[in-house]
């Protein structure tokens, strides 16, 4: 039989072994609590990246913002480095080899305007701290060099025309003659706008993007109290005067084209009458072909992406569409004389064969579609 003590070494080990399959079981269980919470992660940040694109707000004050979303207006204080090196302006060092800068920090300021400034020695100071002498001047010393800024200035310009009289007509004939040269037309009657004031606060608003808001208070900053509401009266009334005819001109002379290039992508507004601010519209754009020798982009903006808007603008058209294959050029495909999606690069417009069509692996909604041309095959190309 069995002794006591053997009994006891049996059940420690037992209970070694116990011991070890749970702490096992344990590690295992820790392993796979963290590989769902990892997946639990992952698919809350892509219900949170749906509830943006869906719900998400238009407006600068999101309400779906992530926590680890980096600021836009704390970015300089972030990532500030006061050891941080300056950049080298003779030369560049990329990865494997070394190469001069296509255009250097020289380069562009010799482009620049110069003023030199000269430090001197204040007059009564100048001698000599040793034997009293005057001191006499022996050259000058480059110390540094610095780039400025100059603020935008403002100025008022008064128009004058100088008026001339007969004074033989007068003194003879009785008659008094006076002759002025004819007055340019303004901008806008009555309005103190210049081409090159309207100029600026257009390209601020529709190329650098900055609201007509925030240009208001950039001009007060400025010293010079001009509203929004004054600045869009100017674009508004400069665009049906002015750009309207151009914009018309430009159309005429695109649809007389023999190739057209079109596209849509989507654009937001705020505030639409009858649409809601997350509701999408489009904005269209229409080119001309590079041969035609008329470098024309005409955007127009549309509440859908219904292909009638297109089939419309293009109503006059009957040369060759070229486009994406996307459904909102369908309408134009039924269209007398219109070759949608069809181009030759040796006669421009003419009408070429589909030979095959396969869809992409990444995005299985996108087509591409290769076209041959007759003309290519006579002439001996692929």
């Amino acid at each position: 039989m069995p002794t006591k003590s053997n009994k006891s070494h049996k059940s420690i080990a037992e209970l070694e072994h116990q011991i070890s399959m749970l702490i096992a079981e344990n590690d295992s269980q820790k392993e796979e609590i963290n590989n769902l919470r990892q997946k639990l992660d992952h698919m809350n940040e892509i219900l949170l990246n749906m509830q943006r694109a869906r719900f998400g707000q238009s407006s600068e004050k999101q309400k779906y913002v992530s926590p680890d979303q980096l600021s836009v207006f704390n970015e300089a204080e972030l990532e500030q480095d006061p050891k941080a090196p300056e950049p080298d302006e003779k030369t560049i060092i990329v990865p494997e080899h070394k190469r001069k800068p296509k255009g250097s920090l020289e380069d562009k300021i010799k482009e620049l305007p110069s003023e030199d400034v000269f430090l001197d020695i204040p007059e009564d100071e100048k001698f000599c701290s040793s034997c009293g002498k005057p001191l006499r001047r022996m050259g000058k010393k480059f110390l540094r060099r610095e780039i400025q800024s100059i603020p935008k200035s403002m100025k008022v310009v008064n128009y004058y025309a100088y008026t001339y009289t007969c004074d033989y007509c007068e003194k003879e004939k009785g008659v008094s003659r006076i002759y002025s040269v004819q007055a340019p037309e303004p901008l806008i009657k009555h309005s103190y706008a210049s081409p090159a004031l309207v100029a600026d606060v257009m390209t601020q608003k529709y190329v650098d993007g900055v609201p007509l808001a925030l240009q208001e208070k950039i001009w007060q900053r400025d010293g010079f109290a001009l509203s929004r509401a004054t600045m869009a009266n100017w674009i508004i009334k400069v665009a049906e005067k002015w750009l309207k005819p151009l914009y018309k001109l430009m159309k005429k002379q695109l649809l007389a084209g023999s190739v057209i290039y079109a596209d849509e992508t989507v654009v937001q507004v705020l505030k639409e009458e009858g649409k809601a601010p997350q509701s999408e519209s489009r904005m269209w754009v229409y080119g001309s072909d590079g041969r035609s020798g008329k470098a024309i982009r005409i955007f127009e903006y549309q509440p859908d992406r219904s292909g009638e808007r297109c089939k419309r603008f293009l109503s006059s058209f009957t040369g060759c569409l070229v486009t994406d294959g996307m459904p909102d050029t369908m309408p134009l495909r039924t269209s007398p004389g219109v070759a949608v999606g069809r181009t030759c690069a040796e006669r421009g417009a003419t009408r070429c064969r589909r030979v095959r069509q396969w869809r992409t692996p990444k995005r299985q909604s996108a087509t591409t579609t290769v076209t041959s041309c007759s003309h290519s095959k006579e002439n001996g190309k692929p």
